[in-house]
């Protein structure tokens, strides 16, 4: 389930970066890249690392996490190409990425770092992530 909502999560972060890159306002496509990219990082190593807990070996577990990842160029290019019909449909597209990765994490993954006496460093550590954003949400906004 988990790396469904990834690879669906990935499809229209991709669409986003294309919309922006041909709007031909390099700001938004700039800022749309810079906020998305290094996102990927963490999503792919939390792909590889899932997989691994599931008994499947590393270069598997890389291997299905990257391409959980390929799907966002593909969205890139539908994006980038057809960016006069993908920008319509663009806010209910990101709003369904959000939305899968808000149940994913609300219905698999904080239960499961809940698990085993984990409690205080996966609340801690997700109210961090969470501050973060804001901080960098509010920073590129303002930039």
């Amino acid at each position: 389930m988990f790396v469904i909502a990834i690879t669906l999560h990935n499809f229209p972060q991709g669409m986003a970066v294309g919309v922006g890159a041909a709007s031909g306002d390099f700001t938004t496509g700039g800022a749309l890249t810079i906020g998305i990219g290094p996102q990927n990082v963490p999503e792919g190593l939390a792909v590889a690392a899932a997989r691994m807990a599931a008994g499947y070996g590393r270069h598997r577990s890389a291997g299905i996490a990257f391409l959980t990842g390929l799907v966002e160029p593909v969205g890139r290019l539908l994006g980038s190409s057809a960016a006069w019909f993908a920008s319509a449909l663009l806010p209910g597209i990101l709003g369904f990425a959000g939305g899968a990765m808000l149940y994913i994490i609300s219905d698999e993954i904080i239960p499961e770092t809940h698990r085993k006496g984990n409690e205080t460093v996966a609340t801690g550590s997700l109210m961090v992530g969470v501050a973060l954003m804001l901080v960098f949400g509010t920073l590129l906004e303002a930039a």
